[in-house]
C-alpha cells in the first residue's frame, strides 16, 4: 500500500522517527518542523512569518478528495480511508445533533490526535457549531484524576471520550468532584457498557450518550439528546443515512435478527461516508454487497428501530453452534465489583470448536484465585444465557488496545490460537 506522501509536518519529538523511513517515500518533497529548526526541515514559524497576507484558496468540488484517515486496525493492518470535501460539513450531524454543541459551549474531547475521533470532536464537530474547544497538555501516562480535575476546574460543558476512558474514570471516587457546568457527555470508539453508563449517571446526573461511527464516516447511529436511551443500545440512525441489518444476500432483516450493519450507498453515496479505501480494491469489494456498504460489524435492530451491537464480524464466537457476541459478556463481567476491565475472545476447543475466554483486569482490593474465577463464571451464567459464560478466565495486568483505546481482540484471539495444543483437555 502506497500513500504517495509529498509533505510531512511534525515536531522535534517525532521528526527522527520519520527520518528513519523517509528513504522509502519516493514521492516526498517537503519536511516541515513545527517547533524549531533541524537539518533538512523547513521551520514552520519562519515560513509562516514570510507568507503574504493574502491567500487564494483552491476551488474544489464537494466530491473531490480532501483527506485520509487510517483505520484503527483492530482486526488487521490499518487501511487508508479517503474522504471528500463534503466530509467536514457532514459533521454538523456529529457536532450539533449528537454532541449537542452550541456557540457558548466549552467542549473537552479526550482523544489522541492520531485517531479520527479528534477530527470528529476536536475539529469538525465544534467548527460547524461554533463552539470553543478545550485542549490541555496531557502528554504522558493517562491520569484519570487529572481529567476529572480539569472538567471541574475549567467549567467544561460538554465532554467526549472513548469507553476505555470512562471505564477508568468510574473507578475513581466521583463523589469528591463537582461539575456544575457539565451538561452533556458522549462516548464513541466502541460500545459503552451499560454498567459504566449507570455509574457515571449516578455520580454526575448525566447519562452518557453513545454514538457509533467509523474512521470511514461521521456519526452513523447515536443516542441523540431527544432520544430515550435503552442502556447498551447504539441508538437510531443519523439523519441522511439509510442504515439496516442485512443478510448474506443483502436483504434487509426484520427486527431482532442478527446480521451485518450496513449503509445504503444508492442512488448516491451519502455525505459523510468515505469515498473508498485508498488503492485497495480488495478491501472495497469486501465491504460492498449490492447497494450496501458493510461496516464490518454485526448487530440487530429492535422493534423500535434501535440498533444493538453484537461485535466485529471477526470477533463473534461460535461455540457448539451458538453465536456469542463478546460485548455482551464483557458488559456482564463489568457489573461485578471485582472487574475493572474485561476483554472476551474466542479460544479454540477440540469439542466445542471455540469457547468464550475472558481476560480480566481486577479492581483494587481483589486478587486472582480459583474461587473468584468460579464466582465470575457463575455471575455471568446467572445474568445471561448459560452457554455464554466464560469457560476460561485469565487475570491480567492490562488489556492490549489501539491508540484510540479500542480493545485489540484480534491480538488476543491470535494468541489463543497460536498457543493451542490439540491434545489439551477442553475447559469446563
Amino acid at each position: 500500500m502506497v500513500g504517495h506522501i509529498e509533505a510531512v509536518v511534525t515536531d522535534s519529538e517525532n521528526a527522527y522517527k520519520f527520518e528513519e523511513i523517509k528513504g522509502r517515500c519516493p514521492t516526498l518533497k517537503t519536511l516541515i518542523l513545527a517547533d524549531g529548526t533541524r537539518d533538512g526541515w523547513l521551520d514552520y514559524q519562519r515560513e509562516r512569518e514570510n507568507m503574504p497576507d493574502t491567500f487564494k484558496a483552491v476551488k474544489s468540488r464537494s466530491d473531490e478528495p480532501a483527506m485520509m484517515y487510517f483505520t484503527s486496525g483492530t482486526t488487521g493492518l490499518p487501511k487508508m480511508t479517503l474522504h471528500t470535501h463534503s466530509y467536514a460539513l457532514a459533521h454538523k450531524i456529529t457536532g450539533e445533533l449528537w454532541i449537542d454543541l452550541k456557540p457558548e459551549d466549552l467542549h473537552f474531547n479526550f482523544s489522541d490526535t492520531g485517531w479520527a475521533k479528534a477530527g470528529w470532536s476536536s475539529i469538525f464537530g465544534p467548527w460547524n457549531a461554533g463552539a470553543s474547544v478545550f485542549i490541555p497538555d496531557l502528554r504522558g501516562k493517562f491520569n484519570p484524576t487529572k481529567v476529572l480535575e480539569l472538567i471541574e476546574q475549567y467549567d467544561i460543558t460538554t465532554f467526549c471520550a472513548a469507553p476505555t476512558t470512562y471505564r477508568m474514570l468510574v473507578q475513581e471516587d466521583l463523589s469528591t468532584y463537582r461539575f456544575p457546568k457539565l451538561r452533556h457527555c458522549v462516548a464513541a470508539g466502541e460500545p459503552l457498557n451499560p454498567e459504566v453508563i449507570r455509574k457515571w449517571q449516578k455520580a454526575t446526573g448525566i447519562t452518557i450518550r453513545d454514538g457509533y461511527g467509523q474512521s470511514e464516516s461521521v456519526v452513523l447511529i447515536a443516542n441523540f439528546p431527544f432520544l430515550d436511551i435503552k442502556p447498551g443500545s447504539m441508538g437510531i440512525p443519523s439523519p441522511g443515512f439509510d442504515i439496516a441489518v442485512v443478510d448474506e444476500a443483502g436483504r434487509r432483516l426484520p427486527p431482532d435478527q442478527e446480521g451485518d450493519i450496513a449503509v445504503n450507498i444508492t442512488p448516491v453515496r451519502p455525505a459523510g461516508l468515505f469515498k473508498e479505501y485508498w488503492k485497495d480494491p480488495k478491501a472495497n469489494d469486501e465491504r460492498t454487497r449490492g447497494h450496501w456498504y458493510l461496516t464490518g460489524d454485526k448487530g440487530y435492530m429492535d422493534e423500535d428501530g434501535y440498533f444493538w451491537f453484537i461485535g466485529r464480524a471477526d470477533d463473534v464466537i461460535i461455540s457448539s453452534g451458538y453465536r456469542i457476541g463478546p460485548f455482551e459478556v464483557e458488559s456482564e463481567l463489568l457489573k461485578h465489583p471485582a472487574v475493572a476491565e474485561a476483554a472476551v475472545v474466542a479460544s479454540p476447543d477440540d469439542v466445542r470448536g471455540e469457547i468464550v475466554k475472558a481476560f480480566v483486569v481486577l479492581a483494587p482490593g481483589y486478587e486472582p484465585s480459583g474461587p473468584l474465577t468460579r464466582e465470575l463464571q457463575e455471575f455471568v451464567k446467572a445474568n445471561t444465557a448459560p452457554y455464554k459464560y466464560p469457560r476460561a478466565i485469565e487475570f491480567v495486568n492490562h488489556i492490549p488496545k489501539t491508540i484510540s483505546g479500542k480493545i485489540k481482540r484480534a491480538e488476543l484471539k491470535a494468541m489463543e490460537y497460536n498457543n493451542h495444543n490439540p491434545m489439551d483437555a477442553s475447559v469446563s
